[in-house]
């Protein structure tokens, strides 16, 4: 069993009370880690260290050149550990090792890309009418952010909002969910060899409702950056709006994924395979939905069904396997619960539909035919391996049952026509729509949904405006004073 500590102002600690509480392999089903349980003490001290860390020297007086290179070298020392941390995620979640191995060496472009932008934070000069005004405008960072982070991506999605608050000049308290926060931790070893200043990054583990909501709450936060479920992500916004905090919420999806008669149908099947049992179907982007037209249905679900049946679920350690286990108990018997509600309402099992025969937390893929869209499994957030297939007649009714959910973060388009290419994905209401592919992304590209599925963009240019503040600066060189009792704007 390894003990881990928490990382305050930089110094490592437990939690002011003492309690600790086990991390479980799903693979396995057994604990292999202690996480300290922390609470509102804890993170009154982190956010107290993040504060004096945002005004010292050592951090708000280094020039951005400086903080990039910082970054840099942080970018550096991740890549070097890749692996190790990509092990340690898996046996945190579950996932697939080739999976969370892409991500880590992922996570140091996102890092480096950041870092050469924290140097170009412009500000303007506004051509202001009155000869005599100068007006400037700079960017300055918000202050201390806090960043919640899920259990299926810890440190992609941690980086994600870490790196443009520091590229802005904030200092961050990473909070990782209490199903996987090892790896959150190995990664904080990480910052303090970098040599970024103490309290500029924090980590603090525990439950929600015993340290989350007291990092929301605090006073000296400026700022909470979320990636979980809804429920969740509204009470992050409740909490954060009583003091005007600023917020980035990233939450569920029910993508469409809509395959037109006129598609390469060995593309699409692999797309819609990808798109659901990546990950288990643990991914806010699921292609949970999975739309055919009228003259394709039989044959492309034929097809899918006995690719998708060659699954092969496993050890998330071995390079072979497809198909992991579900990270937590609660989402494993929601995903078994979901099954259940999708057959009594009356939708076809044409593959799975049940626990995988290996036992514990694997659940096997399952396809769904005969779903209209108001049944639930159309219109909730399973995170899970559950694809439901619908069918439609045309374009029109495609985009109308795309459209037809509280969500709108992600979506895939099947076509060869480039006039439909351009058309559907101009309509589709969802803040991300691939075509003729799924699950692309880029740290360059912003990433965030419409409706339900969240507030604000992550990644790309819009992510790190988001930690950022507008100041505006007049300076008098020889207007006249006007008269103090007239108001003029």
């Amino acid at each position: 069993m390894t003990d881990y500590r928490m990382l305050i102002g930089g110094e490592w600690a437990d939690a002011a009370s003492g309690a600790r509480f086990e991390t479980v392999n799903p693979y396995t089903g057994k604990p292999w880690a202690t996480i300290p349980r922390g609470a509102a003490a804890d993170a009154d001290r982190a956010v107290e260290a993040a504060y004096r860390a945002l005004k010292s020297k050592e951090w708000g007086g280094l020039s951005a050149t400086a903080r990039g290179e910082l970054m840099r070298k942080f970018a550096d020392l991740v890549a070097a550990k890749s692996q190790y941390l990509a092990e340690i995620e898996v046996r945190d979640n579950g996932k697939l090792i080739a999976e969370m191995g892409a991500q880590l060496r992922y996570v140091p472009k996102v890092l480096h890309y950041f870092a050469g932008l924290a140097d170009k934070i412009e500000g303007t000069v506004p051509p202001v009418e009155n000869r005599g005004l100068f007006n400037f405008t700079r960017n300055e960072p918000l202050g201390v952010v806090v960043a919640i982070t899920p259990w299926n991506s810890p440190l992609m999605l941690a980086v994600s909002k870490i790196a443009p608050a520091l590229a802005a000049g904030c200092t961050v308290i990473l909070k990782p969910s209490e199903f996987t926060s090892a790896s959150t931790l190995e990664f904080a070893k990480l910052v303090e060899e970098a040599g970024f200043p103490a309290g500029v990054v924090n980590v603090v583990t525990g439950f929600g409702a015993e340290i989350g909501e007291a990092l929301v709450s605090h006073p000296k936060v400026a700022k909470v950056t979320f990636t979980g479920g809804e429920p969740g992500g509204r009470r992050v916004n409740e909490t954060a709006a009583r003091d005007f905090k600023h917020v980035t919420l990233e939450l569920g999806g029910k993508s469409p994924n809509i395959v037109f008669d006129d598609a390469n149908m060995e593309d699409a099947v692999k797309g819609a395979i990808s798109g659901i049992f990546a990950a288990s179907g643990q991914t806010c982007i699921a292609g949970s939905r999975l739309l055919l037209q009228d003259g394709i249905h039989d044959e492309f679900l034929d097809r899918l069904v006995a690719f998708a049946g060659t699954a092969k679920l496993g050890d998330p350690l071995q390079l072979d396997t497809q198909v992991g286990p579900v990270t937590t108990p609660p989402q494993y018997e929601k995903i078994l619960s979901y099954i259940d509600i999708a057959k009594k309402e009356g939708a076809r099992c044409v593959l799975g539909g049940g626990p995988s025969e290996l036992g514990g937390y694997f659940v096997q893929p399952t396809i769904f035919a005969d779903v209209n869209n108001g049944m639930r499994i159309a219109r909730e957030e399973v995170f899970g391996p559950v694809l439901s297939v619908i069918r439609f007649k045309d374009e029109e009714e495609a985009v109308e049952i795309a459209n037809d959910t509280l969500y709108g973060l992600a979506s895939g388009v099947w076509t060869q026509s480039l006039r439909r290419a351009f058309e559907v994905s101009s309509r589709i209401e969802a803040g991300t729509v691939w075509v003729n592919t799924y699950r692309a992304a880029s740290f360059a590209t912003p990433f965030g949904g419409y409706k339900r599925s969240g507030l604000g963009r992550e990644n790309g240019m819009e992510a790190i405006r988001g930690y950022l503040q507008t100041k505006s600066v007049w300076i008098n060189f020889g207007a006249e004073v006007p008269n103090p009792f007239i108001m003029r704007l």
